[in-house]
């Protein structure tokens, strides 16, 4: 059986994680049975998660899982899909990923409030004389991250401006469809749904989240995906 490495449930959520969410649709799609394991860490090849364990083989990264299952399990996650869809949908994904993502780490980590509800929590386990200088060195450390990104160069108003837009084109490619290419999810939902999971989390808030619940029909994407793949919830 597959193992798939995450942190598990917080903040209400499955897993905090979008790519922790999105590497377990991509098995929940693929209709494999996997297990959970929210001790691999301090193993992941990469330093981060998620990643799985399939047959004695780590498979980092969310992308790479979904390489590695349409690879040895021949499992197609866009069939249907003509080429042109299927380009649709892989841009879709690297916007979201590349773009939503980061506004994520930025409202959660540099956000004063949003940190003290979700990320400070986590450092809790530490004992009280190291818990400052390791939140300290953390935040420096992804606070220096974003500035390479780009998206801690910004201002929250120019992080809503530039989130915004891509919100609106998202909710526009959706329209009325159920899934985002049509009657059936791709692989490309998979990303999105764990995205948007992530970001509606009602502790946290943000222009990011509030521009996607100006749109009723990602709002209710994010419940029809909830409901579908993760019914006991967080």
């Amino acid at each position: 059986m597959i193992t798939l490495y995450g942190f598990g449930p917080a903040f209400g959520l499955p897993d905090p994680s979008p790519f922790v969410l999105k590497a377990e649709l991509l098995l929940k799609f693929a209709g494999l049975p996997y297990r959970i394991d929210t001790s691999g860490m301090m193993r992941a090849p990469k330093g981060k998660l998620p990643y799985i364990e399939d047959d004695g083989t780590r498979i980092p990264d969310s992308t790479f899982i979904r390489f590695h299952i349409e690879k040895k399990y021949g499992f197609d996650f866009d069939a249907g899909l003509d080429a042109k869809d299927r380009g649709i949908a892989w841009a879709v994904e690297k916007m979201i990923e590349d773009q939503l993502y980061w506004a994520l780490v930025h409202d959660r980590w540099m956000d004063e409030t949003n940190f003290t509800n979700g990320p400070k929590t986590f450092f809790k386990r530490i004992p009280p004389p190291l818990r400052q200088l390791a939140i300290f060195l953390i935040r420096r450390k992804i606070r220096g991250v974003l500035k390479g990104q780009g998206f801690g160069r910004h201002s929250r108003a120019e992080v809503a401006q530039l989130t915004g837009r891509v919100v609106d084109s998202l909710a526009a490619i959706l329209g009325d469809k159920p899934f985002l290419m049509g009657n059936a999810p791709c692989g490309a939902d998979a990303t999105v749904a764990g995205m948007l999971i992530a970001i509606l989390c009602p502790i946290f808030e943000s222009p990011t989240r509030a521009a996607i619940e100006r749109h009723a029909n990602l709002v209710a994407y994010r419940d029809r995906m909830m409901e579908r793949y993760f019914p006991a919830g967080g």
